[in-house]
């Protein structure tokens, strides 16, 4: 029996998974502040009867049993980004949320995440209906702080794994801007490393018209956000990947004040370790030079937070996406480029030493992508998987790697 008959068997699984995701669309909650989300997730784990435990303050961990054999870990994240929703959806976001700095933002599932909870709810839902097919372990982990690279990290520090079944290989999935039913893979690394740095330049605050009493932050700011972009273009060979985004800059309260600080934020991805340090050292090497021209007083670089790499298992993705391909056939199992994304699901295989097999799944119609188009991709506020879509593929795609991980193929046990 394939994946695909055992979401077929179950009438009302796609239609439940269209109710869940929509109802987590609705109502996304920023990274660290997932309590309405965990408590709709342990609802939904009682009324399918599994049993399931806090972990990492927002997270959720369910275990599905049935008979002996593997243990396989799916990882679903549950945060969404502070974006204000702009899909005229009818069930779009309208929710705030409060940021670390105390502000208050609109909030929405920009990325995706609720299609992530979604769909591992129904394959839950499946599996518990059908034990008969199947034989091991599931653990089922609903992570929060994605978004922030905490929510692996804190869930293990917490003691996920002293808690739950050591699984044999960790499973995650993302929605992407694919075409519904097309799943996207490679062997080694599928996500970049990330960094991100809060940097506070200090100056001295004067009368808009003495400059020459001040030392301007602004100025120097600038300095430093226009150098930062010859790292890439002229550190860095032509062949090796690498992104330095400042995404932030904030200074000043009114137009004839020369203010006392200035406050950027940097966000860094780049391929490989030794990449990693070549980019974060020039930032330093940067921003202390500049500081020093200016004959400002030392900055202060903060971290707010590090993604590491992703890196998926060779043997273990094989057999995955050989499962891929014979459920959904092999043109529409794409071998995945090694982008800029970032993820810190591999801390949780990494933290015991276990596989991690990480890919992502369409979710929208084909007419979306028409003559060269494209819906718009994460992160966007036009962001808007077709709910069937996403529930078909993202739920036919987790039954069939987690029963190619239980058993070697996509199969379950008749």
């Amino acid at each position: 029996m394939t994946s695909h008959d055992l979401l077929d068997r179950t009438d009302d699984a796609l239609a439940r998974a269209v109710e869940v995701y929509t109802h987590l669309h609705t109502h996304p909650e920023l990274s660290s502040h997932e309590h309405e989300t965990a408590a709709f997730i342990e609802g939904e784990l009682d009324a399918i009867g599994i049993e399931h435990f806090r972990c990492g303050g927002t997270g959720v961990v369910g275990i599905l049993r049935s008979g002996s054999g593997p243990t396989v870990a799916f990882r679903a994240d549950t945060d969404g980004l502070p974006i204000a929703e702009n899909t005229g959806l009818p069930y779009a976001s309208t929710t705030t949320g409060t940021l670390p700095n105390g502000d208050t933002a609109p909030v929405m599932h920009g990325c995706g995440h609720d299609t992530h909870v979604a769909a591992l709810l129904t394959t839950a839902r499946i599996l518990a209906a059908s034990p008969d097919t199947w034989s091991g372990t599931v653990v089922l982990i609903f992570q929060p702080g994605e978004e922030t690279a905490w929510g692996a990290k804190e869930m293990v520090s917490d003691g996920l794994w002293d808690r739950a079944p050591h699984p044999d290989v960790v499973l995650a999935q993302h929605v992407m801007p694919l075409p519904a039913g097309h799943l996207s893979l490679r062997p080694g690394p599928m996500a970049a490393l990330a960094d991100s740095w809060r940097i506070t330049l200090r100056g001295r605050q004067a009368h808009g018209s003495q400059p020459e009493n001040s030392i301007d932050p602004i100025v120097l700011g600038a300095s430093i956000v226009l150098r930062l972009q010859t790292i890439v273009s002229r550190e860095l060979g032509p062949r090796t990947p690498a992104v330095v985004t400042v995404g932030t800059f904030h200074a000043g309260l009114k137009e004839n004040i020369i203010p006392d600080s200035a406050e950027i934020s940097v966000n860094v991805r780049t391929p490989d370790e030794e990449t990693r340090d070549q980019v974060l050292g020039a930032i330093r090497r940067i921003v202390s030079a500049e500081t020093a021209a200016s004959a400002a007083p030392e900055p202060t670089i903060e971290e707010i937070n590090a993604f590491p790499r992703l890196v998926n298992d060779t043997a273990r993705t094989e057999q995955i996406s050989a499962a891929f391909t014979r459920a959904f056939g092999s043109e529409r199992v794409e071998s995945a480029p090694l982008g800029m994304g970032s993820e810190d699901a591999g801390w949780l295989g990494d933290s015991i030493g276990v596989p991690t097999v990480f890919w992502g799944f369409g979710a929208f119609d084909d007419a979306l992508f028409a003559d060269g188009a494209m819906p718009a991709g994460n992160h966007s506020p036009e962001f808007a998987p077709d709910p069937t879509h996403a529930m078909r593929t993202g739920v036919s795609a987790a039954l069939t790697a987690i029963l190619a991980a239980l058993d070697g193929t996509a199969e379950a046990h008749d």
